[in-house]
């Protein structure tokens, strides 16, 4: 069995613009993650909890981007515009298994602010290297099995005789309108996961910054304020771009689906926040800007060598 994707464009000259828009901005999604990946790795100014963090969180992406966008350009190219079912539900498994799991480690960033600044004496004895590793498996753990059980569910439902998607690729509400079953219990099962997946973290998010917000305004200084309101902005810009494109399409009645809207929403958060992701964390972070100078400078040496 095969699904037809028919969200692509048939004119010739919006196929070519489509392509190389998309192949553009994939390429600096890969290209700036990579970077923060090498750099937090390479660097030894950057091994702490903050940053080993958040080349995790470039290595998710670099996954996430790439379980999706290269079938997109191939289907841009592509006259038969289709998908077999094992393909569609491998795509989802993965798809929401590390989305998931970029909502999790956003939110154990979150816990990682909290304990530098509300509790920075005690910052090395709690945010060990040890402790790091394990939010960031436990992350990819939890989003995979969730996935796994989400999809399971979703594909022992009978399926309509239309095998035609409004959608890019096999995004969970494109493919659960196709579903000929009680909308009701497939509704709830995706509610429970959304909520585990995107509103658990966030409410944790938000309660370390309710903290972190009551421990600034204690410090006197201005100059000390603005220090600590700046090592988190970064974060906080891609919570808010992250959590609210997910909230938007998985927190909500299957009623509420509507496919255009839809898939201009979904590319920003399979296109939007990973390409956001280095642009935030670098243009706002002397240090790393720095270590990617000097990642750069290294390969353009041993390249000349």
């Amino acid at each position: 069995m095969e699904f037809v994707f028919l969200a692509y464009p048939s004119h010739p000259e919006l196929r070519v613009l489509s392509f190389l828009g998309i192949s553009l901005v994939y390429t600096f999604v890969i290209t700036g993650n990579v970077l923060i990946a090498v750099a937090t790795g390479t660097e030894a100014r950057l091994h702490t909890p903050m940053y080993y963090f958040l080349g995790s969180l470039s290595g998710v992406e670099i996954c996430y981007t790439a379980v999706v966008v290269p079938h997109i350009l191939a289907n841009i190219l592509r006259s038969e515009k289709t998908v077999t079912l094992l393909g569609c539900a491998t795509q989802m498994v993965f798809l929401i298994g590390l989305g998931s799991a970029d909502c999790f480690l956003l939110a154990a960033m979150g816990y990682d602010r909290y304990v530098a600044i509300c509790r920075p004496l005690q910052y090395p004895l709690i945010m060990t290297l040890t402790l790091s590793i394990r939010l960031v498996s436990v992350s990819v753990v939890m989003g995979l099995f969730l996935s796994l059980q989400l999809i399971a569910f979703i594909f022992s439902l009978p399926f309509c005789p239309t095998r035609s998607i409004e959608h890019f690729f096999c995004d969970v509400p494109a493919v659960m309108s196709l579903i000929c079953a009680d909308s009701h219990i497939h509704e709830q099962s995706m509610l429970v996961a959304a909520t585990v997946a995107i509103a658990v973290p966030f409410f944790l998010i938000a309660t370390s910054y309710t903290f972190i917000v009551a421990a600034v305004l204690k410090i006197h200084s201005a100059a000390g304020r603005h220090r600590a309101f700046s090592t988190c902005s970064s974060h906080l810009t891609v919570v808010l771009l992250q959590y609210g494109s997910c909230a938007f399409m998985y927190l909500r009645p299957s009623s509420s689906y509507y496919p255009k809207q839809d898939q201009f929403v979904s590319l920003v958060y399979t296109l939007g926040t990973p390409l956001l992701n280095p642009l935030v964390y670098t243009l706002r972070n002397s240090e790393m800007k720095g270590a990617i100078g000097r990642v750069l400078t290294r390969n353009y040496r041993s390249q000349k060598s």
